[in-house]
């Protein structure tokens, strides 16, 4: 039996404001017409579309304000067995890192309309609204096109695609746990002053690698030398995937294509599904990276996955 298909998407220009954009109500709706063709059904029990376009009321509950887009999450993971599909086209952000879990000193954030006065929508949250909370035997697949939005997800495995189309990948769970794993060496190896502030680096390291998902689980540091960050970190195992616009350091371009206003990875990716129907994920991500470098983007797309997949092989789920 064909599971059930649930969509939401998102789409802010932030109308009226210095911060406005132009292309992202044609991306959600260049998106919507994409899963339509793919299954998706457009009733109101299986989509929800949030958006500022001029008509929709401040008070709608389909306006974009952070309350409204956090529910619609809890609404889009909320039922078992289900495939999820998300679409986000706005702006996005970092913010200065409270907890101290992240090496740059800054979280990634998606932007809701009313930011400037109830703040931006960080990585945690997004992960635990999304990752965390979602029922299980579901799929869910993310397309993010705003600026900083490689980790905005807080998923452990992360693969990018150079120029030439080799794939790299930055398995933030192995290369903590490789740290933890040279720290202990060190320990074990024999004390002296050198070798313990050697070790408190490592383990410094590891920290940013593990303690990002704090709302798994609250641990100080110490618990990493315990391993217990190891057991937690990616221990979800939910098949969460991800394709951003760029890395966590770049921005995003709200373009102009054949005469229409599109986010500029939208583009890219749909243009990618068109080519390749039935695409692997390694497909996918060369394809969408090969489209923004012929147009002369230089925003890197990059996948990220919440569990390890042999992206070789696999189809894109959607």
């Amino acid at each position: 039996m064909a599971q059930r298909k649930k969509s939401l998407l998102i789409g802010i220009n932030y109308v009226g404001s210095e911060h406005q954009l132009s292309g992202c109500h044609q991306d959600i709706d260049n998106i919507a017409e994409f899963l339509n063709y793919r299954g998706y059904s457009n009733d109101h029990r299986s989509r929800i579309i949030l958006s500022d376009i001029p008509g929709v009321p401040y008070s709608s509950p389909y306006f974009p304000t952070g309350h409204n887009i956090l529910a619609a999450m809890d609404w889009l993971v909320s039922e078992p067995n289900c495939t999820l599909f998300l679409h986000y086209s706005g702006h996005g952000g970092q913010i200065r890192d409270l907890e101290g879990d992240r090496s740059t000193g800054l979280d990634d954030t998606i932007v809701p309309i009313d930011f400037e006065t109830m703040g931006q929508i960080s990585s945690t949250l997004l992960h635990e609204h999304l990752v965390t909370r979602m029922a299980p035997g579901c799929t869910l697949f993310i397309v993010m096109d705003c600026c900083h939005s490689g980790s905005v997800m807080e998923l452990p495995f992360v693969y990018l695609s150079d120029a030439d189309g080799q794939i790299s990948i930055m398995d933030n769970l192995k290369a903590g746990a490789m740290l933890v794993g040279e720290a202990h060496q060190l320990i074990n190896g024999g004390f002296s002053f050198n070798k313990v502030g050697e070790a408190r680096e490592l383990l410094a390291g590891a920290t940013s690698f593990f303690r990002g998902l704090k709302h798994m689980g609250e641990q100080d540091e110490e618990g990493l030398e315990g391993g217990e960050f190891v057991g937690q970190y990616g221990s979800e195992h939910k098949v969460v995937t991800m394709f951003s616009g760029c890395k966590d350091d770049q921005t995003s371009a709200d373009a102009k294509i054949q005469g229409r206003n599109t986010g500029a990875m939208t583009w890219a990716f749909l243009e990618t599904m068109k080519r390749e129907p039935n695409p692997t994920y390694v497909q996918t991500l060369q394809m969408t990276r090969q489209f923004l470098d012929q147009s002369h983007y230089v925003q890197i797309p990059q996948l990220s996955c919440g569990v390890e997949l042999d992206l070789d092989t696999t189809p894109l789920i959607i």
